[in-house]
């Protein structure tokens, strides 16, 4: 590992957009919106209501996120505008989420609309952030500073989650009348933090050059999808690319299915709602040291090897996780989760880096983010299923071995790229 690039002004200030985002995920996506929609903006309807309506807000934000990925990508690649894109998403997120602070008990629709589109907003600002990665280090320098983003998200998240906590549990250390206000000002320190560090990114990060696209931003769009098909017969003919693709769809939904749904999991299980949030900072800050130390690996052991020692302890998770009785139970579940969800992620971006071509980095990461949106479909769609037709918690968990499986399966089908882009 070069320490060095550790003190590399461009590098750091790019890391440091995900130790700015990744609040957002954290204390406001998996933390406090979820419970506070439920008992506060929902509070007089039924339980399944407000529940209905929660996954109506992150369906269709997700799928929207999903068809506009491409278009962004393209567009921040032929105008060159990758990070004038970000600051704008930054910026429109960055409101939405300090407005949740004004909406009043019982709006839930209020609260739903901010929340849409500040999640959209968030996760929009990652298609422009992932691409730019490319401009900041060599190819030789993806996996530690893919890593380093996600490890600086895993701890910003953390640090930030651990003091709003503090505050909800404890009001009057801060001088805050009660928890409901304590849970309306962590919002609003989301969008300062998210605010404040973002601002190294767009000072220190120079935009890519790119050759100056006279169409307009419209015609961009009609030219995006009628195009997205070169995109994949190109991704199809690159048979590297291609497994790379099939594997990644099939395991991060596996991931991403663990991380979205573990808390309503516990809650089946009967856990406290004091236990969730522990467990929650528990793998931020497993996540922290974890990312890091998967980036510092890949000079030893690849990137593709290091993913599929990822996915089998997953696969090891999720059959102890069938087996949980105890709050320690959850807690060994959720450090688990904390050590490789980190590292799965880093080093799927870095590899799909070193996979594709630089000058079609949005354009391609767009796709990326797209199959990631899409993703996110199957998991949950299986789990429903098993749970309608086995009743049983336990039992529906463990139908994510069949996505961690395929998609191990897949990557173990990708070889090296030979091509050099230092």
């Amino acid at each position: 590992m070069d320490v060095n690039m550790i003190y590399n002004k461009k590098i750091m200030s790019w890391a440091l957009y995900d130790w700015a985002n990744s609040v957002f995920f954290t204390t406001v996506m998996a933390g406090f919106f979820p419970i506070f929609f439920k008992q506060y903006w929902s509070g007089e309807a039924q339980a399944s209501l407000s529940t209905e309506r929660l996954g109506w807000i992150l369906s269709i934000s997700g799928f929207t996120l999903a068809v506009l990925s491409p278009t962004l990508g393209v567009i921040s690649d032929r105008k060159g505008l990758k990070k004038t894109l970000l600051f704008g998403a930054m910026l429109m997120g960055v409101t939405c989420t300090i407005g949740l602070y004004f909406v009043p008990a019982g709006d839930w629709s209020s609260a739903a609309v901010l929340y849409g589109m500040g999640l959209f907003m968030a996760s929009a600002s990652c298609v422009f952030y992932d691409s730019l990665m490319m401009s900041v280090c060599r190819e030789d320098q993806y996996d530690f500073v893919s890593s380093l983003g996600f490890a600086c998200g895993y701890l910003g998240g953390g640090i930030l989650f651990l003091l709003n906590v503090l505050m909800y549990v404890n009001p009057h250390w801060f001088g805050i009348a009660d928890g409901v206000t304590a849970v309306k000002i962590s919002f609003l320190s989301v969008g300062l933090w998210w605010f404040i560090f973002t601002m190294p990114l767009m000072l220190n990060v120079p935009e890519p050059h790119s050759a100056e696209e006279r169409k307009s931003i419209g015609r961009l769009t009609v030219d995006t999808y009628l195009e997205l098909r070169h995109t994949v017969r190109d991704i199809i003919s690159d048979k590297n690319l291609f497994y790379f693709i099939l594997a990644y769809w099939f395991y991060i939904d596996g991931v991403f299915t663990v991380m979205s749904m573990a808390v309503d999991f516990g809650m089946s299980l009967g856990f406290q709602s004091t236990d969730l949030i522990k467990a929650l900072l528990i793998t931020q800050f497993v996540g922290f040291p974890s990312a890091y130390l998967f980036g510092s690996m890949t000079k030893k052991v690849s990137n593709k090897h290091l993913i599929l020692v990822c996915l089998g302890i997953y696969f090891l998770a999720i059959i102890f996780a069938s087996q949980m009785s105890e709050a320690w139970h959850f807690y060994t579940l959720a450090g688990v989760i904390g050590l490789c969800q980190g590292g799965v992620q880093a080093l799927s971006r870095s590899l799909f880096a070193q996979l594709i071509p630089p000058e079609k980095s949005g354009e391609y990461f767009g796709f990326y983010n797209l199959l990631g949106k899409f993703a996110s479909v199957l998991g949950p769609a299986l789990v429903a299923i098993f749970a309608r037709y086995t009743g049983d918690s336990r039992k529906t968990i463990l139908s994510l071995l069949i996505l961690i499986f395929i998609g191990a399966y897949w990557l173990f089908k990708v070889q090296k790229p030979v091509r050099s882009r230092s």
